[in-house]
């Protein structure tokens, strides 16, 4: 998860490709490095292959908060991000 998140800092889309489970993975991921300042990621829980985390990043000089759980699964030897739940409240 944090590796995920510091490529999503660094707009690393090769990294962000790589480590999404190929079941789930889409042909491209597009970061905009231009309006996106990725600030804060705060681990919320842990459970098994689970992960809710909320990320907060500023995009044109506005704060907003990305609240996920994340669904993770490891294939020896790597964790790959399989989907994600956006929590709305």
């Amino acid at each position: 998860m944090r590796s995920r998140y510091t490529a999503y800092c660094l707009h690393n889309t090769q990294y962000i490709l790589t480590s999404w489970h190929a079941s789930t993975r889409p042909d491209e991921v597009t970061t905009d490095e231009l309006s996106t300042q990725w600030i804060k990621l705060k681990i919320v829980a842990c459970e098994k292959e689970c992960v809710e985390f909320i990320a907060t990043y500023r995009i044109n000089g506005k704060a907003h908060k990305l609240h996920e759980t994340s669904q993770f699964s490891f294939e020896e030897p790597h964790w790959f991000y399989l989907n994600g739940q956006i929590h709305t409240s």
